[in-house]
């Protein structure tokens, strides 16, 4: 895989560039997250749960993103393998809580309701995620930094659970499938372990 690497005299307005995006992704995925783990509550929808815990760790990987610029640059290298594993164990956290959850709904036939609230949250994500990840990636590779691009790929990652969501929230309001609720937690949780596996080797998709 190839980084882009950023003249040095460009190197501070991409790196400030970086922080304001983290801030962003803490902003949405805060109200995200209240939102969505709210509702899910509610409803009982472990899929709607599972995306609010989503946003939870986007928060905590943009903090870790923060955390990575405001050190010395002579430490660049170590904070960024540290930030790596970090987003990678939250990944694998999520994927084991959901999983866990969905065996158990699926085993009783936990039914739950239906959700507007999460329907609109999910469609409103699709809008959202797409633009903040491609801002984050592009800067990434401008920057030649590992942790911003694989970032992206977890806000990347939630755009393709809000379409998750939103078809399992869909099948259960409209044709009462409350099967469909769990089997997009563990969907969800599949993705979950792709992108910390990744994360956690170093690697990141620039695709």
């Amino acid at each position: 895989m190839t980084i882009e690497r950023a003249d040095p005299i460009v190197d501070g307005r991409l790196r400030r560039r970086a922080v304001v995006l983290a801030w962003a992704t803490v902003t949405w995925n805060a109200v995200e997250a209240i939102v969505a783990i709210s509702a899910g509550a509610s409803a009982g929808s472990l899929a709607l749960i599972g995306f609010g815990l989503d946003s939870t760790i986007e928060v905590a990987s943009a903090v870790v993103i923060l955390w990575q610029f405001a050190g010395q640059a002579g430490h660049a290298e170590q904070r960024e393998r540290l930030a790596l594993k970090l987003i990678g164990l939250s990944f694998f956290a999520l994927a084991g809580y959901v999983v866990v959850q969905a065996v158990v709904d699926l085993a009783t036939a936990s039914a739950p309701d239906s959700s507007l609230v999460g329907i609109g949250l999910a469609a409103l994500s699709l809008v959202v995620m797409p633009i903040l990840a491609r801002a984050k990636r592009r800067t990434g590779r401008q920057l030649g930094s590992v942790t911003v691009t694989a970032d992206s790929q977890q806000t990347l990652l939630c755009t393709y659970l809000s379409a998750i969501l939103l078809l399992g929230l869909g099948l259960n309001a409209a044709l009462g499938w409350w099967w469909a609720d769990p089997v997009a937690g563990l969907a969800i949780a599949a993705l979950a372990v792709r992108e910390g596996r990744e994360a956690w080797e170093g690697e990141v998709c620039c695709d």
